[in-house]
């Protein structure tokens, strides 16, 4: 894990905002402030689906590159506080994940809570929305916000068959396209709202792309094809030409406003 006394809880890439795209990372770094040390995990516990998204902080950067789109990485481990959720989710902050119990995170005060959502949780998500005022205002059409992540290939002890997932809610102007390239390879299995569901109300996308009606999708890919530098950028080869077509889509770049299933936004 990186130290640092000077923490920057996200990091901003670079790109044409004009494009009218902007790739999101909630996971992409496992750091922590120097302050809260390891959270009284052993250094292994780093190197698990626990504490970061194996992968996509170079799927990210490649794509960004590919695409000459900008980006907004978060720099701290989901361990610390996990940005794609609300700030009501019990899961905010956890206290045990996928068998290992995270002793730095228990007990929690309420002024420790705030304090992380006041000095990383918050900045990231103010980052964001930043970034997508300002593809808005440059481009002069609603943003497309693309959300990277990844998953474990076995969770508690389940394999998963999925290669890839596209998470979704209501609006499928983005995912259904996105399904269906992918699916075209018949050699990956694709998971529509799998591993997980998509509709989870607080968190990224919610946030920034429904509840403004702005076109968008999650993509996860399972971690052991992006584990390697060399195979991460071989995916964000594959998503590049996927995300320009979807782009290039009559609808994409409208205000639909297409509601939860969560419920009322």
């Amino acid at each position: 894990m990186t130290r640092s006394t000077v923490f920057a809880p996200f990091d901003l890439v670079e790109g044409d905002v004009r494009r009218g795209i902007l790739l999101v990372a909630d996971h992409a770094r496992r750091d922590l402030p120097q302050d809260y040390g390891t959270l009284g995990l052993p250094a292994a516990e780093f190197e698990r689906h626990i504490a970061y998204d194996i992968g996509v902080e170079t799927v990210t950067r490649e794509l960004a590159a590919l695409l000459g789109v900008p980006a907004v990485l978060a720099n701290f481990s989901r361990l610390l506080i996990d940005p794609n959720r609300g700030e009501d989710d019990p899961t905010l902050i956890r206290q045990l994940y996928d068998g290992t119990i995270i002793s730095g995170n228990y007990p929690l005060s309420e002024a420790e809570r705030q304090r992380r959502l006041d000095m990383f949780y918050r900045p990231y998500h103010d980052a964001v929305s930043a970034a997508t005022a300002a593809v808005a205002k440059a481009s002069g059409r609603a943003p497309f916000l693309f959300s990277v992540h990844s998953f474990t290939p076995s969770m508690q002890g389940i394999a998963r068959p999925w290669h890839v997932g596209v998470l979704w809610d209501r609006d499928d102007r983005v995912a259904r396209p996105l399904i269906e390239a992918l699916a075209a390879d018949g050699a990956l299995v694709v998971g529509d709202n799998e591993p997980y569901d998509g509709a989870l109300r607080g968190d990224t996308m919610f946030r920034h792309a429904i509840v403004n009606g702005y076109p968008h999708a999650l993509i996860e890919i399972r971690q052991d094809l992006v584990a390697m530098p060399e195979t991460a950028r071989g995916w964000a080869q594959r998503l590049a030409p996927i995300v320009e077509a979807i782009d290039r889509r009559p609808d994409i770049h409208e205000v639909r406003r297409y509601g939860s299933r969560t419920g009322p936004v």
